[in-house]
């Protein structure tokens, strides 16, 4: 049995538009700005969404949304989602990149929230 939940909204925007895009959704979304100086990629999007990390990404292709789901189990997650249909596409650290039937991306990734917030808000898989 593993568990696992819907973590982040994910705006990925071509880096030289990463500034603008930041700028636009927090003050669309009334959410306060945290770069995160470790992954230089991201910035948060504070309290944007209740329960849910917003984060606008940096990235060298198309702009689009994607999803995070954080997992106590990154692999029984991941073939759970193959399962359904879903194709990996890539990995990067200890996150798996996938595409869903329809052609959206979404990433599993280890947990990332506070123990108790996960555990009482994660699904639980056989």
């Amino acid at each position: 049995m593993h568990r696992s939940r819907v973590f982040a909204l994910l705006f990925d925007t071509p880096e030289q538009q990463a500034a603008d895009a930041t700028a636009f959704w927090s003050a669309a979304l009334g959410a306060s700005v945290r770069p995160i100086p470790a992954e230089p990629q991201f910035t948060r999007l504070d309290d944007a969404i209740p329960g849910l990390a917003t984060v606008v990404q940096a990235v060298d292709d198309a702009p689009r949304f994607h999803l995070d789901i954080e997992t106590d189990d990154v692999e029984a997650e991941t073939a759970r989602l193959v399962a359904l249909g879903a194709v990996q596409v890539g990995q990067w650290l200890e996150c798996r990149t996938l595409r869903a039937p329809g052609g959206h991306l979404l990433c599993v990734v280890p947990v990332h929230t506070e123990p108790g917030f996960f555990a009482s808000h994660a699904r639980s898989w056989e």
